[in-house]
């Protein structure tokens, strides 16, 4: 492909760039399928939909498609266009996982807490799991790691009643 061909469709290589991180950067089939197994599991309790939740986040994480070389300018900056993008898909799970949170607080099955920080509490754990794999090659098993994590977070979040 010749250069003037690109510039045709491009304005940039600025506008280049975007397309390609916009391509790339995905997680909507990722925040589906969460949203999906959460669904399916709603009857059971907000206990079962962040089980569910830990289980599908672990297994299918998309790491595959979070291209370090797409979203990062410098060595230790987010180029602007990737960290959007990248932001947007990742506030859509978390919105997710807020509500599953919310719906437990008010049903009594969790204790009362901030939801966005029980949320962001149990997405770091997850996300360490992740950032080891993909950066270091770290392997796990997604349904110990997740089993666990339930595990973990379920009785952090009993409420007193409870005990």
């Amino acid at each position: 492909m010749t250069a003037p061909t690109v510039y045709y469709y491009f304005k940039n290589k600025e506008a280049l760039f975007e397309a390609v991180v916009l391509e790339t950067i995905t997680m909507q089939g990722f925040s589906t399928i969460l949203s999906a197994e959460c669904k399916q599991v709603k009857g059971k309790g907000p206990g079962s939909q962040v089980e569910a939740f830990i289980r599908v986040y672990l297994s299918s994480f998309p790491n595959k498609l979070i291209n370090t070389g797409l979203y990062l300018r410098r060595s230790t900056q987010l180029d602007p266009v990737g960290a959007r993008v990248l932001l947007k898909e990742l506030a859509r799970v978390e919105f997710l996982l807020i509500g599953i949170i919310r719906d437990g607080i008010r049903t009594g099955e969790f204790r009362e807490t901030d939801p966005r920080m029980a949320s962001g509490c149990l997405l770091g754990m997850m996300n360490r799991f992740i950032f080891q794999r993909i950066h270091f090659k770290r392997d796990y098993r997604a349904n110990e790691a997740a089993s666990y994590l339930s595990d973990f977070f379920l009785k952090a979040m009993k409420t007193s009643k409870e005990g």
